[in-house]
């Protein structure tokens, strides 16, 4: 597999909102997370329109996603052999808007 240089003009380790945190059962996931758990970075396959980059528990569950501005470019490099982890930084409840409910950290690194 070809590997895709990392963007020079991205940080490789960056603070995010995660959006879409309030559908299907994304909420009660989301309840259970705790500040300093790790989670998973999933992009969306090749080929679609708009890709996404989506956040899970460490145990596969679905929380939401990155915003477009930074899917747009992680999500290629991911696909393109590159390797990222997360953690998460604050956990708000139903106080917080939804797109404010969870900030994590990436770590970008080259494998």
């Amino acid at each position: 597999m070809k590997r895709v240089a990392f963007p020079a003009d991205h940080p490789a380790v960056f603070r995010s909102t995660v959006h879409g945190t309030v559908f299907g059962t994304r909420a009660a996931h989301l309840e259970e997370l705790t500040e300093g758990d790790p989670l998973l970075l999933i992009p969306d396959p090749p080929g679609q329109e708009d890709p996404e980059v989506w956040v899970h528990t460490s145990t596969g569950d679905p929380l939401g996603h990155l915003p477009p501005e930074i899917s747009s470019w992680l999500g290629p490099w991911l696909l393109g052999g590159g390797a990222a982890s997360a953690t998460a930084l604050r956990v708000r409840g139903s106080e917080a808007p939804s797109w404010k409910r969870l900030v994590i950290e990436v770590r970008c690194q080259a494998r």
